[in-house]
């Protein structure tokens, strides 16, 4: 009689938070697609605003499981209900926030405990998976949802002495493949002295040693350079296998990979299909970063200035029963009208960038909005807010090619709003993308590097190859149970 087998099981343990959420359900689906069996686990808040991408998985064949856990926010002075890292207002706010998420740890171990999966890929800001998996014997894999040349500088950053950093004068980071300068105010004041988020850092980055190795959302042929330096110099296993968005075939798994969105995907569609080719910016800034009404109208006057054609999603809602909004200058919508289109919440970013009518991006240069753009050939405008976007930049603008600055200089570090931007260096950068003198040669080059993002998951590709070679290192197969 044929003895069945066992089918593997990965557990698979995202932060609370869009930008972290979407990639790791796209990994689950990856592995699924292997035939492993996964399980995201998450809180019921996350879980449900999930739920659709989550459901869609099985129209693919291959299903994802969910486990819930009960978020301790108001254990740590947080308001009943604040499960997601966008609900956070304040940085003593994001402080509780990650206070809580230590919290979970004995509900995580009851459930490896009571599920027994083969491997937990747990996220960076869960620095104490690695020892709780342990307890059990099971690997532990650790995803940040960033890149390598992000990874390379935070590592770099941590082993330096940053007390002494002048806002007025760069700070020259060593060793990196490239000359590397930040601005003393790009640096958030929390690393430059003892403080709870800075051993947080350097806890989540000896997370990284300690761990059987890192999954990285990027392509070799990206970032080669820093790739090699981040396994080799850095000396911490790695695998590259995104750009892992790609999993989603259909229109419909791309459009509903995150929060409902404010319009039907089928409106937004139709709209840029009555569009020339490369003939529409496209500007948004991803889940957490927050401008005030007084930042927003610069952008409005600034992409009506451009004179270019642009659809600006805003997550802003009307402000009151007259539905009057500050933040747009009067008449603004109807001076726009057909020319610009301006969606208040959530918009299916994927779909918008691979429609062939998008021919740039105003973004904040988190990294799955980067990988997006540059999956999709669109070159980008550059404004990164906080963290790694400020590296992210770099790599699009300085080293691939593929971008320009929205802002010269040094920009304060800010996730809850920043140095205001003016309404003529909007205009400038999104004209320089669109129009500008080197805009063709920059699209040429993005739509290059889009060929080698989608070459690098299909069979024989260079992230291909590297999750293939992790399930064999994991054994993770299908294998028959011991002979009684």
């Amino acid at each position: 009689m044929d003895q069945k087998t066992i089918q593997p099981h990965i557990f698979f343990f995202p932060h609370m938070s869009h930008g972290h959420m979407i990639p790791t359900i796209d990994i689950a689906k990856l592995f699924a697609s292997k035939g492993i069996k996964t399980t995201i686990i998450s809180t019921p808040h996350n879980l449900s605003l999930f739920s659709k991408a989550i459901e869609r998985s099985k129209l693919s064949g291959f299903e994802i499981g969910v486990l819930a856990l009960k978020f301790p926010a108001v254990e740590v002075g947080l308001p009943e209900g604040c499960e997601s890292d966008h609900m956070v207002e304040t940085q003593e706010e994001l402080q509780k926030f990650l206070k809580a998420t230590t919290l979970l740890a004995q509900q995580l171990e009851q459930l490896l405990k009571d599920h027994q999966p083969n491997c937990l890929v747990a996220d960076i800001f869960f620095p104490w998976a690695t020892d709780v998996a342990a307890k059990f014997g099971i690997p532990r894999l650790v995803f940040h949802g960033t890149n390598f040349i992000s990874l390379c500088v935070s590592h770099h950053l941590m082993k330096m002495d940053l007390s002494i950093v002048s806002d007025s004068e760069p700070l020259v980071i060593p060793n990196l493949p490239h000359e590397h300068k930040l601005a003393g105010n790009q640096i958030p004041d929390f690393m430059k002295q003892e403080s709870e988020l800075r051993s947080f850092g350097k806890a989540a980055a000896e997370s990284e040693w300690r761990s059987h190795g890192v999954l990285v959302n990027s392509f070799y042929e990206l970032e080669p350079a820093y790739a090699d330096h981040y396994r080799n110099f850095l000396g911490i296993k790695a695998w590259h296998i995104g750009p892992t968005f790609l999993c989603n075939k259909e229109i419909e798994d791309k459009a509903k990979r995150g929060p409902k969105a404010s319009l039907d995907e089928h409106e937004f569609l139709k709209w840029l299909s009555s569009k020339e080719p490369n003939s529409v910016i496209y500007v948004s800034f991803g889940s957490v970063v927050k401008f005030d009404d007084a930042q927003l109208l610069e952008i409005a006057l600034g992409l009506e200035a451009s004179g270019q054609q642009f659809i600006w999603v805003v997550k802003k809602e009307k402000s009151d029963q007259e539905n009057k909004e500050d933040w747009l200058p009067e008449g603004f919508e109807d001076r726009v009208e057909g020319r610009g289109l301006v969606i208040r919440g959530w918009a299916p970013q994927v779909p918008i960038l691979e429609h062939q009518a998008t021919g740039g991006f105003v973004t904040h240069c988190g990294w799955n909005s980067t990988m997006e753009a540059v999956t999709a050939g669109v070159p980008m405008a550059t404004w990164p807010a906080f963290a790694d976007q400020f590296y992210n930049e770099k790599l699009v603008t300085e080293i691939l090619g593929i971008g320009v600055r929205v802002v010269e200089g040094a920009k304060k570090w800010a996730r809850f709003g920043g140095d205001r931007v003016k309404k003529e260096n909007i205009e400038k950068a999104v004209t320089e993308v669109m129009v500008g003198k080197d805009a063709e040669e920059m699209r040429s080059r993005a739509k290059a590097l889009g060929e080698m993002a989608r070459k690098s998951v299909e069979e024989g590709g260079s992230s291909y190859k590297d999750l293939n070679a992790l399930i064999q290192e994991l054994g993770l197969h299908r294998i028959a149970p011991p002979q009684s």
